[in-house]
């Protein structure tokens, strides 16, 4: 028997061209300037199908060197929720706190608190489903959730 929302994330699995679209300097809320750039990613269910790994390699982004990522996700299926724990290249050795949530009506929304920058930051992923492109939304709120900016969009597209 499967749980209900275990298979919110299935549609990630395989690999992507992903397309993003972010702030050049996302810790400073009064940066205005956006960069572009392409990348690849890769996912796939771990944990019997309660986890996934997804694994992005940037050749080339205009903010700085190449990196690589790599998000956990994990279910919970005591409270049908999501977490999303994110590490990079150009953070050696750390794992974001995560953001929790899950998906209603095609739209996946998950907070969390972090520190960006020595300032305390509400951090919003929105995962947007249910056609061919699905896309990812980061926000941060600095106000504690009163106002949020949203600075940092994906854009996925099957490969092959």
């Amino acid at each position: 028997m499967t749980t209900p929302g275990a298979d919110a994330f299935d549609f990630v699995f395989g690999r992507w061209h992903v397309h993003n679209r972010k702030l050049r300097d996302n810790t400073d809320p009064a940066c205005n300037e956006w960069v572009e750039f392409d990348a690849t990613s890769e996912a796939f269910p771990v944990l019997h199908g309660l986890g996934h790994l997804d694994r992005i390699t940037v050749p080339d982004p205009p903010d700085g060197a190449p990196f690589e990522g790599m998000t956990l996700r994990l279910f919970d299926p005591a409270t049908a929720t999501w977490s999303i724990h994110w590490s990079s290249t150009r953070a050696p050795g750390r794992l974001d706190p995560p953001v929790v949530g899950r998906f209603a009506d095609g739209l996946g929304t998950f907070e969390g608190e972090d520190v960006l920058a020595g300032r305390p930051v509400r951090v919003r992923f929105e995962w947007r489903v249910g056609t061919d492109r699905p896309s990812w939304h980061q926000s941060f709120s600095w106000d504690g959730g009163a106002t949020w900016r949203e600075n940092w969009t994906m854009t996925l597209s099957r490969e092959g």
